[in-house]
This record gives C-alpha cells, sequence and structure tokens, in this order.
C-alpha cells in the first residue's frame, strides 16, 4: 500500500512535467492543463463589466497561475511519495519531534523546502532510493525555475515582434498604398518584408500559444485590429503589372492564410474563410477591422 501512494505522488508530478514540457518546449494543438488555465482566465475576462481594465492582466495573470500550479503540483506529489515512509525512512535534527507533528505536514515541509533548493537539512531520508529521489526533487525544482524564468525572457520579445507588425500595419494604412504604387520594386521588397513578419508571427503562435491570451493595448499596436490590411494590400499587390509584386503578393497572401490556420486551429474555430478567421480574431480581442477591409 506504502508504494501504491507513492507512485500515485510520482504520478502528479510526472503530469506536471509533461504539461510544462508540453507548454514549454514542444507545444501540441491540443494543449493541456496549462492553456485550459489560459482559456479559462480569458474566457472569464470576457464576461466582466470591467473587460477593458481587466483584460490586459489575462496574460500575465495566467502565466503566474500556471506557473504556481506545476510547483504546487510538484511540490504535493513529491510530498505524497514521501508521506508513506515518514518518518521512519528519515532521520531528524535533535530537537525534533515528529511524533508529535502530522507525517503528511513533515512531508510537505521536506517537499517544500527540497524544491526551494534551501537544503535546510532538519530532516533528512536514510533509507537508500529517497536518498536518491530527494535530490533529483531539487534538481526538478531548479528545473522549474530555470523554465519560468526562460518563458519569461521567451514571451516578451513574441509580443514585441507581433506588436511591431500591427504597427507597421497601422502606419502603412495611414498612408494607403494604392496598386499603382506598389507596383514597383520598393512595393515587392515592401509586401516581402511583410511576409516574413506575418511567418514569424504564425510560428510565435505556434510555439508560444499563450501569446495569444495578452492584450496588444490599443488599435495600432494590436494585430487583432490590424492583420486584416495584410490582406488588402496582398490583393492590391496580385493586381499589379511586375512579375516580383504580383508574386510577394501571393508569398504574403499564403503568409496570411498560415497564420489564419493557426489561429483557427488553436484558439477560434470557425472553420472559416481567412476573412472570417480574423473577424473572428480581432472580436475576441475586443477590436474592430479597420474600415473599408473585406471581412
Amino acid at each position: 500500500m506504502e508504494w501504491l501512494v507513492s507512485l500515485a505522488g510520482a504520478g502528479l508530478v510526472m503530469a506536471a512535467l509533461r504539461d510544462l514540457f508540453h507548454t514549454l518546449w514542444h507545444p501540441t494543438r491540443h494543449g493541456g492543463l496549462s492553456r485550459l488555465v489560459m482559456t479559462a482566465l480569458w474566457k472569464l475576462s470576457q464576461h466582466l463589466r470591467a473587460r477593458r481594465r481587466v483584460v490586459g492582466l489575462v496574460g500575465p495573470l495566467a502565466m503566474v497561475t500556471v506557473v504556481g500550479m506545476w510547483a504546487t503540483t510538484i511540490i504535493l506529489g513529491w510530498a505524497i511519495v514521501y508521506w508513506p515512509h515518514m518518518p521512519e525512512a528519515f532521520g531528524f535534527t535533535a530537537g525534533s519531534r515528529p511524533s508529535q507533528r502530522s507525517d503528511l505536514l513533515d512531508a510537505l515541509y521536506l517537499s517544500l523546502s527540497t524544491v526551494a533548493t534551501l537544503g535546510l537539512g532538519d530532516v533528512v531520508p536514510t533509507e537508500g532510493w529517497l536518498r536518491v529521489a530527494a535530490p533529483l526533487e531539487a534538481l526538478v525544482g531548479f528545473a522549474l525555475f530555470t523554465a519560468t524564468v526562460s518563458w519569461v525572457l521567451e514571451i516578451y520579445p513574441a509580443l514585441t515582434r507581433r506588436r511591431v507588425l500591427a504597427i507597421r500595419l497601422a502606419l502603412l494604412r495611414r498612408s494607403d498604398p494604392s496598386t499603382q504604387q506598389l507596383d514597383c520594386a520598393v512595393g515587392a521588397s515592401l509586401l516581402e518584408s511583410l511576409a516574413t513578419e506575418v511567418v514569424r508571427v504564425r510560428i510565435d503562435f505556434t510555439q508560444y500559444a499563450e501569446a495569444y491570451y495578452f492584450h496588444d493595448g490599443e488599435d495600432p499596436a494590436s494585430l487583432a485590429a490590424m492583420v486584416a490590411y495584410a490582406a488588402d494590400l496582398a490583393q492590391r499587390g496580385q493586381a499589379a503589372r511586375r512579375a516580383d509584386v504580383r508574386l510577394t503578393a501571393d508569398v504574403l497572401a499564403g503568409a496570411l492564410e498560415d497564420l489564419a490556420a493557426i489561429l483557427d486551429q488553436r484558439f477560434l474555430h470557425t472553420g472559416g474563410p481567412p476573412s472570417e478567421v480574423f473577424a473572428a480574431y480581432a472580436a475576441d480581442h475586443g477590436r474592430s477591422l479597420p474600415q473599408g477591409t473585406d471581412a
């Protein structure tokens, strides 16, 4: 029976590590517990009266919640591993009276201090396999801390790339180049660079799906509000006379189709064409499409 309890605790630890792995290093379209938490917080914010003030906190709050969920599951799981063997398989410092405390409380204390790599040493395992398990928990705790820092350092550059593309589209919409103005070498270069940026954002949504749940602020910095204008530019480029402009416009249109497919598969589930997906993307982020944009 003791081994069954310890195996249940190990299962909790493995579930948390699996979710961490699929969230940070091997994202899948099906997501995991972390994606469920983020989706739930996002949908909850949409039903609140003060949505504009709350929605900006959803992304950071969701990340904190997910990291807290990972840490809590790992700490609890390892405590359950220790619990059946407490206190017989552990040594306590002089003055400690384990018989006067709850075994589960001692197991939680040991798990928390070990995963935090504090190394207090007032409770140490004496049984062989537990002497290996405890340092392994410390390694997991260090990995969790490192992964959390890496996650934060990776997500914000992805948000910056998305907002830079949105602001660039907003500036282009202000000047609103015509087909004739795009029908030149500069127009081909412009459409090509936009396609490259759209591809980067598409990869960011694949690798860092949680970026979707970050609010971009006002319309000029919101890709949800500006992305459909890129489709307008692609259509104008496809009507140009120069072959290189038509080619880069086709590339931009293809990149936008790929972006729409990722948004629809992972977040929106409209099953419609790119114009419908981009309209749903804008609505989901509380934005409207630019005037004159087909959707």
